[in-house]
């Protein structure tokens, strides 16, 4: 065995099996690993990945649901020297194809109700549930014993969610990923008496790279779900073996809109973890309204820097409930106008990022790499404001701020009023083209019981200058998403627009 030279992906798990063998690391369905049976799991997967004709350096997808096996797969790559591709598994058609193709994947890792939808002659290793899946073959194999990556080797391709451009991507290597991990640690307060459950997807960065991998890091159990299912979740909490919990506003918006959200013993829960998106600001209230006593964790950051950049402690809530907090520490964040320099604390800016956290750009797209890296820092896309105490604010992505007869407008505002109105269970404000106002501001809402669009117009009207207000409500059944919960303003403005 070759020496290693830093810190490794797979290493994180390899020292926690040293510390704590004998506990256990993850608990999916019926089946439990210790920390050393995850470690020689994920050693005798790296084996069987390379039977494959695999060599280091070479892309694997992989196409499957939450499980134990999809984890081991991901770390078997990491010590493999291969680049992990995680796909969303809900994509089909043309848009699986692109990240196939466009990442050039040797091999993807699937599971067998998913393997049918893959571009013909792609190869395929079943993950679970089929002869010869990658669990199959665990026993057989030797314990991989070859080469350890480099820390500044590429571990995955974390593609970026694609809501305005096709998808990015974003060229992770160890060491931008083991940074993230230990500013998660300290940021998030993780430790090994949590007991935290994943149930978010793991192709997505959120729940894989800020919870999963750091709760491994520091020796906790954790339970894995096929997806966050409220009686699971609740049942779980109410038998104390849940303490800690993580969600995009959209699962915790529904998690509060539930019957029995109110009457359920949730008082174990300890730890409540929210991002991946904006979180309106009534429903945080309502939610600690109901738990007082538990610990809120606003998280931002995006693909590109692993990707957590800054976090919101529960002690700094009051007062900035709609902050995203302050950097991480391993993350140097500032607030910069269009020519790049810093803008006064409380004015609108981008934000810039610099970090050993960052990828190395994208994944064959040297222009859009160029485009994002200028001048030494990372431009991020999102428009925010910085308080003189260092806590920022997320405004609105910069391609999502509507120019309101030359006024520009940001939509989360607008949201946040309307969702104070008792009709409206989620919203997205977008700007469609319109001849008077450039961008005419409209609410797409999706409604509880019955509601008007006067009824909402004269609503926003009261609580908002009447150019912020919407000009126009549509109603929908529901908002299109994507895996980590963000609501795709690029497909509404296609809808809507024409």
């Amino acid at each position: 065995m070759t020496p290693g030279h830093g810190s490794t992906v797979d290493g994180v798990l390899r020292r926690s099996a040293r510390r704590t063998p004998a506990r256990v690391a993850v608990d999916y369905g019926e089946r439990s690993w210790t920390y050393e049976e995850l470690d020689d799991a994920v050693s005798r997967a790296a084996t069987v990945l390379l039977d494959q004709g695999l060599t280091p350096g070479d892309r694997v997808g992989s196409y499957g649901h939450n499980s134990d096996a999809y984890l081991i797969g991901f770390l078997a790559c990491a010590r493999a020297g291969l680049v992990h591709v995680p796909v969303n598994h809900n994509l089909t058609g043309d848009d699986l194809a692109y990240i196939v193709g466009q990442s050039g994947s040797t091999l993807v890792l699937t599971d067998p109700d998913l393997a049918g939808q893959l571009p013909d002659g792609v190869r395929t290793l079943p993950l679970r549930d089929a002869d010869g899946s990658l669990l199959d073959r665990l026993p057989s194999a030797e314990p991989y014993d070859g080469p350890e990556p480099r820390t500044e080797d590429l571990v995955q391709l974390l593609y970026t969610s694609g809501t305005t451009a096709l998808p990015k991507g974003a060229m992770l290597t160890h060491r931008a990923l083991v940074h993230e991990y230990l500013s998660a640690i300290t940021a998030l307060d993780l430790s090994a008496g949590d007991r935290p459950v994943h149930s978010l997807p793991l192709y997505h960065s959120a729940q894989m790279h800020v919870f999963l991998l750091p709760y491994l890091a520091v020796g906790a159990t954790n339970i894995i779900l096929d997806a966050p299912d409220g009686d699971r979740l609740f049942d779980l909490i109410e038998a104390g073996r849940v303490d800690s919990l993580f969600a995009p506003p959209t699962v915790w918006i529904g998690l509060a809109n539930r019957a029995d959200f109110a009457t359920r013993d949730l008082r174990g829960l300890r730890k409540a973890y929210y991002g991946a998106s904006i979180m309106p600001v009534p429903v945080l209230e309502r939610l600690r309204e109901r738990l007082p006593k538990l610990a809120f964790y606003n998280c931002f950051g995006q693909s590109e820097i692993g990707p957590l950049a800054t976090v919101l402690g529960p002690d700094e809530h009051k007062g900035r409930m709609d902050s995203c907090g302050r950097p991480v520490l391993f993350v140097d964040a500032r607030v910069v106008d269009e020519e790049g320099k810093d803008v006064p604390d409380g004015t609108p800016g981008e934000v810039v990022y610099r970090s050993p956290q960052l990828c190395e750009g994208y994944w064959d797209k040297p222009e859009e790499t160029a485009a994002a890296f200028r001048d030494g820092w990372f431009h991020s896309g999102d428009l925010a404001v910085r308080d003189a105490h260092g806590f920022f604010t997320v405004v609105d992505r910069v391609k999502d701020v509507i120019n309101s007869g030359g006024v520009l407008v940001a939509s989360r505002q607008i949201e946040d009023v309307l969702y104070t109105h008792e009709g409206v269970a989620e919203v997205a404000v977008i700007g469609l083209p319109d001849d008077r106002w450039i961008e005419a501001v409209t609410a797409v809402v999706v409604p509880r019981g019955e509601v008007t669009e006067s009824q909402l117009i004269d609503h926003a009207r009261e609580k908002l200058a009447h150019f912020k207000a919407p000009k126009r409500v549509v109603f929908v059944d529901e908002l299109p998403r994507n895996a980590s919960g963000k609501i795709l303003k690029r497909e509404l403005r296609e809808q809507f627009g024409n």
